[in-house]
């Protein structure tokens, strides 16, 4: 099993330079664990930047795996795992997804670098 975070989905619907990091899992639908938060995420951004058709485009793809919903046992998992681990709420929703059903979290985002279970790709600096 498989949870992308945000960020993975970000580089893969850009064809970002650590895209190929995240083509495996996130194209293995039935494997693909998508927490609702990075519904919320991926969405906002895509509507930002590129607007409303590309925003419910990667939707669409997202939908393709098993959305997690956010429920009272699994805000209380988050909320103790991100005081364990010192992360945000998204973050720690998306890692209590992880966590509950023993996927692997891809992401390229640093705080998650050294957690058990995470697979960390860093981003590329800017001109390297």
């Amino acid at each position: 099993m498989n949870v992308p975070d945000s960020s993975a989905w970000l580089a893969y619907l850009s064809d970002e330079a650590t895209a190929e990091h995240f083509a495996g899992p996130i194209e293995d639908i039935e494997g693909l664990l998508v927490p609702v938060v990075c519904l919320y995420e991926v969405f906002r951004i895509k509507m930002r930047l590129q607007g409303e058709e590309a925003a419910l485009a990667a939707m669409s793809m997202m939908q393709q795996g098993h959305v997690v919903d956010l429920d009272a046992s699994l805000a209380l998992e988050a909320a103790s795992l991100g005081l364990q681990e010192k992360l945000g709420f998204a973050d720690s929703v998306i890692y209590a997804v992880a966590q509950r059903y023993g996927a692997t979290l891809w992401t390229q985002d640093e705080h998650f670098r050294d957690k058990p279970g995470v697979r960390y790709f860093p981003k590329p600096q800017a001109g390297t």
